[in-house]
C-alpha cells in the first residue's frame, strides 16, 4: 500500500496543499485511514444516539436548529438528512416546541426532496420556539457467526464451510457490536429456526449430537426494537456439513487403533487368568501316597493293608 504522510495545519483548501513527508512503499497494519465526510454540516443533538434528536445545520459559519418551513417536512426529506449523517433511513420526523425562541434556519422540504443539499435549501433565518426532531434507523452492524466444536476447536470464517463428525457436539455462536441494549438472535437455515435472547450482545446455540438433518447454510439475524421501531440485520452464511468420518484423522485413529489394542490387552489378560486358575485343580484321592515309614507302620502290615 503506497502512502503519504500529510502535515496539515488546518487552513489548507485541499489535502495536496499540505506539506508531506517522504512517500513510503508500505503501510503497517492498523495505520490506514478511513474517512466519512458530510457536507454541509448536519447533526442531531439531544437524542438517545447520534442518529436521533433535534436537527441542526451549520450555515454561514453558524449552527442553528432547523425549522421545517413550508411545505411541511416529510419522511422523504428527513431521509436526506439521515443519509447525510450515515444513519440509514428516516423513521420519524416531528416538529417540537421549545421553552424559548432561538435563531433557526428555515428549510424547504420540497427543495430537499429534489436532491439538493440542505444548505442549498435554506429559505431564510428567523427566531422560533419550534424545531425539527428526527429519528433515523441507524444502520445496524452486521452480526458475526462462528462455530466451535470439542473435536475441531473454534472455527472463524470458513470459505469451505464447517464439517462436523456425526454424533459430535458443536455450537454456533452469534454476536454483534454493541449499539442497543437487548434484542434477540434468530439462527436460521432452510430447515431449522432457533431463537435466543441476546445476552451481552451474543447468543450460543448448542447442537449436542450432529446429525445429517443439521446440514445446511446457517445465518444469524439480529432483531432489536428502538425508538418504537423494529430493526434487523443478517450475518453472512455458514455452511455446515455432517460427515460419518472426521476429516481430522486423530479421532479416527483413536477409534480404529487404540480401542482394538485395549480389547486385545484385555483378552490376553483374561487368557492368562483362566490358565492360572485351571492350574490350581483339587487334589484327588489316588494322588495321595502315605509315607508309612513316617507313620511307624511295618512294611508287612503295609502289604496286608494293601491286600485288604
Amino acid at each position: 500500500m503506497g502512502t503519504k504522510e500529510f502535515q496539515c495545519g488546518g487552513h489548507e483548501s485541499a489535502l495536496l496543499d499540505c506539506s508531506s513527508a517522504s512517500e513510503r512503499s508500505t503501510c503497517s497494519p492498523g495505520t490506514a485511514v478511513s474517512l466519512t465526510c458530510s457536507e454541509p454540516g448536519v447533526q442531531l443533538v439531544g437524542g438517545e444516539s447520534r442518529c436521533a434528536g433535534r436537527l441542526e445545520l451549520e450555515h454561514q459559519g453558524e449552527w442553528r436548529p432547523v425549522e421545517e418551513g413550508f411545505p411541511p417536512w416529510t419522511l422523504k426529506a428527513a431521509g436526506v438528512a439521515c443519509r447525510e449523517l450515515d444513519c440509514g433511513s428516516a423513521v420519524s420526523v416531528v416538529q417540537r416546541e421549545e421553552s424559548s425562541e432561538r435563531p433557526v434556519w428555515w428549510i424547504r422540504s420540497d427543495c430537499v426532496e429534489s436532491g439538493s443539499a440542505l444548505r442549498e435549501c435554506v429559505a431564510s433565518s428567523s427566531s422560533s420556539s419550534s424545531s425539527l426532531t428526527l429519528t433515523c434507523s441507524d444502520k445496524l452492524f452486521q452480526p458475526n457467526i462462528s462455530v466451535s466444536s470439542s473435536m475441531y476447536g473454534v472455527s472463524g470464517p470458513q470459505q469451505q464451510g464447517f464439517k462436523a463428525f456425526r454424533g459430535s457436539t458443536f455450537t454456533i455462536s452469534c454476536s454483534i457490536q454493541p449499539q442497543y441494549p437487548g434484542g434477540s438472535f434468530l439462527l436460521s437455515s432452510s430447515t431449522h429456526n432457533y431463537t435466543q435472547p441476546a445476552v451481552n450482545h451474543s447468543a450460543h446455540f448448542l447442537f449436542p449430537a450432529a446429525e445429517p438433518a443439521h446440514q445446511g447454510n446457517y445465518s444469524c439475524v439480529y432483531h432489536v426494537s428502538a425508538f418504537s421501531q423494529n430493526f434487523s440485520s443478517e450475518s453472512r452464511l455458514l455452511s455446515v456439513t455432517v460427515t460419518g468420518v472426521p476429516s481430522d484423522p486423530e479421532p479416527f485413529i483413536i477409534r480404529a487403533v487404540v480401542l482394538p489394542l485395549i480389547q486385545l490387552l484385555v483378552s490376553v489378560g483374561l487368557y492368562f487368568y483362566c490358565k492360572a486358575t485351571r492350574g490350581r485343580r483339587p487334589i484327588r484321592q489316588e494322588d495321595i501316597e502315605l509315607d508309612y515309614d513316617d507313620l511307624g507302620v511295618p512294611a508287612e502290615e503295609e502289604g496286608a493293608q494293601g491286600a485288604e
